[in-house]
């Protein structure tokens, strides 16, 4: 680059002056770069009233000025802060009165999320290339597991969801829960640490890795390079269910199969307990109809032997046949009986073991938690009736102080039409000799209009 200044030479030597050295330095930087994104941490931010922004952005190992205008700073969405990981498009300069390097920022946005989701893909990538995701390293789900094992917070929502649908559809698994957080630092490791300790225990007989929705941010710790290298390792089938239907994590990946919720896993992993009892149901049925079919079968050789005998003589070679299709009839007879008993003690033992499952302990707990909650009730209701009988009682007295009938007692009585009962209130309302009764306090009177006064 062609210098803009000619230093002055007064003895044969190159001598810049300050200003003119800063000012090469700035074109030169500017000229030399192009617009550029860096990312970092604004610390040392302020914004005078002049409206431009001054601030610090750095990382780990360095620093660096910066400078947003207020042409551009007009144009943020949010205010910048101290601590703010940013994104920000900006070209290299320096400010000649001070010399300092800087970045004169024309654009600014959030690089949390950002950082993250280039995390997520740079991991994804790696893993994908190093075959963690083949289909060829899925396992199996078995058909009727035993024991379940769940890798979650034993306090969310997740593992609440899980247990409702195991007791619908399957009350007969059983479920062990390794507790571990599933946000926050050091989450992820525990949760390989859980992942591993299951896998070497070998105490159930298949995993689900779970826990509700949220962030980016908040499901970070299953789009650890850990959790998703012990997934892969895992001896255990292993079902991963993080989040929503929209959400993916690593560990949906390296997992055998993903589900897209909590209880969606809960439905894939447990067996329909009805459609079970309706196979079971099916098949005592088939095998009692291939009982019948094989008795009606002896019962059909017999005859024809019995047939064949009736038409072969001598009678000696008769009666030699005839007693040995009665031994082989006392034979049938005892291995059908036997076959019969071997059938009625495992069904005897199916009924057992269907018994040792029934919910009849739950509905008793539940019956004495009824009564406890009715007893409860009925202390409720009591109080109640004494709060309100007191509430009534001081009614009562308030509307017996304006009753009519305190008035009767005080002497005065109330006088009504004996045809109607009507009340008289005017002289107006009679005629001499019109019978007439008079209430009192205590009695009635039975009285006939002898004159009429009017007393104005």
């Amino acid at each position: 680059m062609t210098s803009l200044f000619t230093p002055d030479s007064n003895d044969g030597r190159a001598v810049y002056s300050v200003s003119q050295l800063n000012q090469e330095v700035r074109l030169l930087l500017e000229s030399a770069f192009p617009l550029l994104w860096v990312e970092g941490e604004i610390s040392n931010f302020s914004r005078p009233s002049s409206g431009h922004c001054y601030f610090t952005l750095k990382d780990s190992g360095a620093q660096i000025r910066c400078a947003m205008f207020r042409s551009q700073a007009q144009h943020l969405r949010h205010a910048p802060k101290n601590g703010d990981q940013v994104l920000v498009r900006a070209r290299i300069s320096l400010y000649q009165a001070r010399g300092d390097f800087q970045l004169i920022v024309e654009h600014m946005e959030d690089a949390g999320d950002g950082a993250l989701k280039r995390a997520f893909e740079q991991l994804k990538v790696k893993l994908q290339a190093q075959g963690l995701f083949d289909a060829a390293h899925k396992k199996p789900l078995p058909a009727l597991p035993k024991r379940l094992g769940v890798i979650t917070s034993p306090t969310g929502a997740a593992i609440q969801d899980v247990l409702t649908v195991l007791k619908r559809r399957f009350p007969a698994l059983s479920v062990l829960i390794y507790p571990v957080p599933v946000q926050g630092a050091g989450s992820a490791e525990q949760i390989a640490d859980a992942i591993r300790l299951a896998s070497e225990r070998n105490e159930v007989d298949m995993l689900l890795l779970t826990r509700g929705g949220g962030s980016l941010e908040d499901l970070w710790s299953f789009n650890e390079e850990g959790v998703a290298r012990a997934i892969f390792d895992c001896q255990l089938p292993l079902v991963s269910a993080v989040g929503h239907e929209v959400d993916f994590t690593i560990a949906d990946f390296v997992a055998d199969q993903r589900a897209a919720t909590p209880s969606a896993a809960a439905e894939l992993i447990s067996p329909d307990s009805h459609a079970w009892l309706a196979g079971i149901e099916q098949q005592e049925q088939r095998l009692a109809q291939a009982m019948r079919r094989q008795l009606d079968r002896h019962s059909e050789r017999i005859g024809w032997l019995r047939r064949h005998l009736d038409q072969h003589h001598p009678r000696r070679r008769l009666l030699d046949a005839t007693q040995r299709l009665d031994e082989l009839e006392a034979r049938l007879q005892q291995a059908q009986q036997r076959r019969l008993r071997e059938l009625e003690l495992r069904q005897q033992n199916a009924t057992q073991r269907l018994q040792r499952q029934n919910p009849q302990l739950r509905i008793s707990q539940l019956e004495t938690q009824r009564g406890e909650l009715g007893r409860r009730l009925n202390l409720a209701m009591r109080h109640q009736l004494q709060k309100h009988g007191h509430t009534l009682q001081a009614l009562a007295a308030e509307l017996n102080a304006i009753s009519p009938l305190a008035t009767l007692a005080r002497g005065y009585s109330v006088v009504r039409h004996e045809a109607s009962g009507s009340v008289i209130k005017s002289h107006r309302e009679v005629r001499v000799g019109e019978p007439v009764r008079a209430e009192l306090a205590e009695g009635v009177l039975h009285c006939r209009v002898e004159f009429i006064e009017d007393q104005k």
